[in-house]
């Protein structure tokens, strides 16, 4: 199987969870196939909040109806995927550049389910770059900071978050301890969150395996 099929298997598996209601929608090339999947059964849902102006637009093309998090309230399922995820489901996300939004509407729903490939299960995170969103007149002050941490942030250049914020990726980390790490970047000023997901890990992996989707529980 290639990769994008075992990123379809963990998506279209994901269905099972959706029980009506408003639900959370992540972004990124494997919830790419989970909106597809949705726009299937779309008359079982209210309807979703997006993480991204790209989900939205998907949603839309399907004719799915997408709300403001504001107006939806509380969410019962958040479905995302991951660039990196342990077996104890702490993730690295934000490699589209949506960490912050992805991580408020994660906060926001009771159940987040997790969607990958097997290639993204890790032992320790930090090999894929953790993004830092930053505020843009901070980028200097918070990459010297980030550089007391151990780490070695390299801005993205030409790319503005949906926030209208920069991203800095930060290379060379193995993160030992991510729920600290997580919260010791959000302290710097300037930062507005980075891709660590360890405070709120997600509840459930679906991993896409050759042998079939593969449910982790931590």
């Amino acid at each position: 199987m290639t990769q994008d099929q075992l990123k379809q298997a963990a998506a279209e598996a994901a269905i099972d969870y959706v029980e009506g209601g408003i639900i959370g929608v992540g972004t990124g090339s494997t919830v790419n196939h989970f909106i597809d999947a949705l726009a299937k059964i779309k008359g079982r849902i209210e309807g979703a909040v997006s993480s991204s102006e790209a989900s939205t637009k998907r949603m839309k093309a399907h004719g799915i109806q997408v709300y403001d998090l504001n107006s939806a309230g509380p969410l019962s399922l958040y479905v995302d995927g991951a660039d990196e995820t342990t077996r104890h489901l702490h993730l690295i996300k934000g490699g589209g550049g949506a960490l912050t939004r992805e991580k408020i509407v994660a906060a926001a729903s009771e159940r987040f389910i997790c969607i990958a490939d097997e290639s993204k299960l890790v032992d320790i995170l930090g090999e894929f770059p953790l993004p830092v969103e930053v505020i843009p007149m901070a980028r200097s002050y918070v990459a010297r900071e980030l550089v007391k941490l151990g780490g070695t942030p390299i801005w993205r250049e030409n790319y503005v978050t949906d926030n209208g914020n920069l991203i800095l990726d930060v290379r060379g980390m193995r993160i030992m301890e991510p729920a600290k790490l997580e919260q010791q970047i959000n302290n710097i000023a300037g930062v507005v969150t980075n891709g660590i997901f360890a405070l709120r890990p997600a509840d459930e992996l679906i991993l896409g395996t050759p042998s079939g989707p593969k449910q982790i529980k931590p």
